[in-house]
Formats: structure tokens, C-alpha cells, sequence
């Protein structure tokens, strides 16, 4: 590879637009085919066509926050990867911040950052983003239908304590993800920044949405209570930040 060549003029090439065309029409064949199984699944539950549409709906609306999120956060990595890549990748993870992380990594191993790329770091960058998330494709494609033996095995049988070992498995989740805003890398207490400050507020506002779309003249909020928690905890923590 020349080491005078653009990478970006690579990175925005017409082959690189068709390859990444390849891997997002995968993704949205699998779409496809989930949403056409689960309908005839539902069906097969007795679930009707109206519980089927709430579900569509709540689960479109919910997904508004985070797909801004990651429009807004994918300027970054278009800037350094190019646009094809970066469409692709986030099509497929969705966290800007770990392909940032790879791509740094695979530019490092070349001796270069993400900052003075050539094209041979740039490569190198794209198959450290690519193979650096194999391990839990991988680990998802050999263990999914085993895990119906790993919820028996945690609830002794009880099939009552398996939505309260799930129940609790989301909560450590998100909570070990929320505790990055309060701590820095040296596990120092950093509660007053801007990112600490939109979580708290983002939590409690969705707590009082939450309860309050219980009640029958606030019933809308179920499906816009993520959005408006997502925003507003953005909003007051760019004010803070």
C-alpha cells in the first residue's frame, strides 16, 4: 500500500461504500426477518394485533434518544474513519466509544494515532474495530439456546425468581454503566460534573414519568418517558458540563 495515498480517499471510496452496503443489508435482512417471526409468534400466543401494534410503537418511540445519540456521536468517527465505516459499525455495536478505543489501538500498533493516520494504520484500525468484537458475537451465537439451562440452574426451578434474576441482571448492568459518570479512572468521586449531574437527572425524571403513566390520563407517557428522560438529562448536563 502507498504510503503517499490519501487514506480518506480509500476510507470514502466507492468499494468501501458497496462493502459497507453488504454488511448493513445483512443487518436489515436479520430486522426483516425477527419482525416477520415474531408476528407469526404472536399470533400463535394469542396475542392480539393491538397489543402487537403497541408494542411497534412503544418500542419505535423508545428507540428515538438513543439513535440521535449515536447520529450525533457518528460525526466523530466520520471525521477520522470515514464515512462507510463508521455507518457500518454502528449499524452493527452502536458504541462510539469502543470503535473510537479500536481504532486508536489498531492506528498504535502502526505507530500512528488517530490524528495521522495513512492508509496502512487505517487498515489496520478497521480490522481491530472488526475483530475486536467477535467475542461476544461469537459467545451469543454458542450459548443463546443454552441459557434457558443457566436461568433454571440460577432460580433451583422457581420459575417466579427468573423476572427477578432478570430484573436485577439489567439493573447491575445499567448500573455499572451509570457509575462511570461518577467516578474517574483513579475511582475518584467526580459528582458534580455535567455527565453525573444528566444521569441523576435523567433517572429521576424517568421514575416520575414512569408513575405518573399510571395514571389513565397519562397513559401516552409509557412510550416517550425513556425519550423525554434521555433529553432532558442531555439538556441540563450540557448546561452543567
Amino acid at each position: 500500500m502507498e504510503k503517499n495515498v490519501n487514506y480518506l480517499d480509500l476510507a470514502n471510496s466507492p468499494l468501501m461504500w458497496i462493502a459497507a452496503a453488504i454488511a448493513v443489508g445483512v443487518v436489515v435482512f436479520q430486522s426483516v426477518l425477527f419482525l416477520k417471526k415474531s408476528l407469526e409468534a404472536s399470533k400463535n400466543c394469542g396475542i392480539t394485533s393491538q397489543q402487537v401494534k403497541m408494542a411497534i410503537k412503544g418500542s419505535a418511540i423508545s428507540s428515538i434518544g438513543p439513535s440521535i445519540v449515536i447520529l450525533v456521536a457518528m460525526i466523530s468517527l466520520i471525521v477520522t474513519m470515514g464515512s462507510p465505516v463508521a455507518w457500518m459499525r454502528l449499524s452493527f455495536i452502536g458504541s462510539v466509544n469502543y470503535e473510537a478505543m479500536a481504532a486508536g489501538f489498531g492506528a498504535q500498533a502502526m505507530g500512528k494515532t488517530l490524528e495521522t493516520l495513512d492508509a496502512t494504520a487505517f487498515s489496520a484500525g478497521v480490522w481491530t474495530m472488526i475483530c475486536g468484537s467477535l467475542g461476544w458475537l461469537i459467545f451469543t451465537l454458542l450459548f443463546t439456546d443454552k441459557m434457558d439451562k443457566v436461568n433454571h440452574l440460577l432460580s433451583k426451578g422457581n420459575m417466579k425468581m427468573i423476572p427477578i434474576i432478570s430484573s436485577g441482571a439489567m439493573l447491575g448492568a445499567f448500573a455499572n454503566l451509570s457509575s462511570g459518570n461518577f467516578f474517574t479512572a483513579e475511582g475518584s468521586l467526580t459528582f458534580g460534573s455535567g455527565s453525573s449531574i444528566a444521569t441523576v437527572v435523567g433517572c429521576i425524571l424517568m421514575m416520575l414519568l414512569v408513575k405518573l403513566s399510571k395514571k389513565p390520563k397519562f397513559t401516552w407517557l409509557r412510550e416517550w418517558a425513556f425519550a423525554f428522560s434521555m433529553f432532558s438529562g442531555m439538556f441540563v448536563g450540557y448546561i452543567f458540563s
